[in-house]
């Protein structure tokens, strides 16, 4: 007979929470607090179209990134009496216990329902460990984080598998896994690379990674963020590489969660090659490229019958003026669909060179930001116009452009 494994949280012995699902659409949520818990719980509350408040002196670069993409409000600052005013849920996430309990001693106040990563006795409302299969969201809680992440993965598990049956913990051996995560859209990651994330000790996460799946993970589990913003804050390769080695050296099993597929302009061949010249043995799961699912899901296939025998997918990183090694000649050229990716910035210097090696001016372009999440937009140009339009648009990264007659291929029908 086993002997349960002692309630890391004691004070929570006895306590019998009253399950609920708030509905924060539009609601003023306040989330004090700018770190990896606030990271990790952000995108939930985003997604359930709260209006989120967060009030934070710093923050980690992907909570910037949710910031600067207009997703939340960021009060740059620490948190003031008050702050609470007219919410209707409050998290506290910072690691300054005296500013915890006087957010906690407001909430009390004012009848907000608050949680606390810090002290689960001293709140008013628990965070349960959550995940979604199929349009369902199963919540656990029992008061012993570990425990309802447990809980949480056995009942998802048995849904994806239809058998509803818990499979046997196992903890996989030392390595890294480099996990295409997808385009964004949570529910289009791999299963093979949600059951790794699933067992991972340390997931090293880049911004364009789907983000909702962080909240799913065990409280244990390390995340470190790896994003780099354009043009902005970011995490030198090197330091990604040295990450990676460090925790596998450590004995750990490491994920490493990218946005698309790892070999599509995500570095994924240098991380392998810095894994496998240090000893490390590497998993590669593939993924979803956003320069195919983006464009399908607003109704455009990069290839068609009769229209398009071939499509080319180029990062716009570097324009066509800089040191970028693409043959925009040949690009220009070539009769099929051209798809760019990172070239929100240098979409003007494109076209134009484009039209300059002999593409029509009047070429079909789509823009396409968010693709797959709950944010996605298209927006329409040509490659004389598309420029002009991303600028009066606001289009900011990350975005996949499409050019070619594919673009309206389904007119009217497209989703």
């Amino acid at each position: 007979m086993t002997t349960p494994a002692p309630n890391p949280h004691p004070s929570t012995e006895g306590r019998t929470p009253y399950p609920v699902g708030l509905l924060l659409t539009g609601r003023r949520v306040v989330v004090v607090g700018g770190g990896q818990v606030a990271q990790r719980r952000l995108p939930a509350l985003l997604a359930a179209g709260a209006d989120v408040h967060l009030i934070s002196p710093s923050t980690t670069p992907a909570v910037q990134a949710m910031a600067d993409a207009g997703e939340l409000t960021w009060h740059r600052r620490g948190y003031a009496e008050g702050d609470l005013a007219d919410s209707w849920y409050a998290l506290v996430a910072t690691d300054d216990p005296a500013v915890n309990t006087a957010v906690s001693a407001e909430a009390e106040r004012l009848r907000v329902f608050c949680a606390r990563s810090d002290d689960a006795s001293a709140a008013t409302a628990w965070t349960p460990a959550s995940g979604r299969d199929s349009g369902a969201t199963v919540s656990v809680l029992t008061g012993d984080p570990r425990h309802s992440a447990a809980l949480r993965n056995a009942i998802v598990d048995g849904l994806r598998d239809g058998s509803l049956a818990a499979r046997q913990f196992r903890t996989r051996e030392p390595g890294v896994a480099l996990v295409g995560g997808g385009p964004g859209d949570p529910d289009l990651i791999t299963v093979r690379g949600r059951r790794l994330l699933a067992d991972a000790d340390v997931v090293v996460a880049d911004r364009l990674a789907p983000r909702e799946l962080l909240a799913e993970l065990p409280p244990h589990v390390e995340v470190i963020d790896a994003s780099k913003i354009p043009y902005g804050r970011y995490m030198a390769q090197e330091a990604i590489n040295r990450t990676l080695i460090d925790h596998a050296k450590d004995g750990k099993f490491v994920v490493r969660l990218k946005g698309g597929d790892p070999y599509v302009f995500g570095r994924g061949g240098e991380e392998l090659l810095a894994c496998l010249e240090a000893g490390i043995p590497v998993t590669v799961v593939p993924g979803i490229s956003s320069s195919i699912s983006v464009p399908a899901a607003v109704g455009i296939p990069v290839t068609h019958r009769g229209m398009t025998h071939e499509f080319t997918v180029i990062s716009g990183h570097v324009g066509p003026d800089e040191r970028s090694l693409t043959n925009w000649d040949a690009a220009a050229r070539m009769t099929g669909t051209l798809v760019l990716l990172m070239a929100v910035d240098k979409i003007g210097a494109i076209a134009a060179k484009l039209v300059e090696h002999g593409r029509p001016a009047t070429t079909p372009v789509a823009v396409v930001q968010e693709g797959t999440t709950a944010a996605q937009r298209r927006v329409d140009a040509t490659l004389a116009t598309v420029a002009e339009v991303v600028t009066a648009e606001g289009i900011k990264p990350p975005a996949v452009i499409v050019i070619g007659d594919v673009v309206n291929v389904l007119g009217r029908n497209r989703p």
